[in-house]
């Protein structure tokens, strides 16, 4: 594909494999693809949940905002949303329980988590964004967040595999 002027900024399959499912991941973190940008603003995370599970177990905070995005699996029908997920809040960890597609505004300080996922009907896909170049907390530690050299991507063959077509012939 030739270059043009403005193809730089398509950022196309910024796919990992996932602890859970394949997903979509783009910060400025070493070892990620965001870091060819000057002053990448942003993360951003996108995982398919298809059982549940729970993320970010410690209470922790962000010096940034973020939002927690779910939603069903269905983009004709953003109603269609089949599960449960406790959210806590607050230093007192006050529970919240979301039973429909939602975005959690979590200002910069905010205490947060744990995240359990506790009821999965259908899938969920649940988005993270953080007006952060890279993830850090200013509250609680960083345990269990995946460090970028972990991280791994498809193959060829597999994203092929993904996508439904036969193996590459390369």
């Amino acid at each position: 594909m030739a270059e043009t002027k403005y193809g730089k900024y398509i950022i196309r399959e910024p796919i990992e494999k996932g602890r859970m499912s394949p997903s979509i991941h783009l910060c400025a973190e070493e070892n990620c693809i965001g870091t060819q940008y000057p002053s990448f603003p942003a993360e951003i995370t996108t995982v398919t949940v298809t059982q549940p599970t729970e993320m970010n177990p410690k209470p922790h905070a962000h010096e940034y905002d973020q939002f927690l995005c779910f939603y069903g699996p269905n983009p004709a029908n953003p109603y269609e949303f089949d599960g449960e997920v406790e959210v806590y809040l607050g230093e007192e960890g006050e529970k919240h329980v979301i039973d429909t597609m939602s975005i959690v505004y979590l200002p910069k300080g905010l205490v947060h988590c744990p995240l359990k996922f506790t009821r999965i009907g259908k899938p969920i896909f649940f988005t993270h964004l953080c007006f952060h170049p890279t993830y850090t907390r200013s509250v609680g530690d960083m345990s269990g967040h995946p460090p970028h050299s972990s991280r791994t991507k498809f193959s060829a063959a597999e994203a092929d595999q993904l996508r439904g077509r036969a193996a590459s012939a390369k």
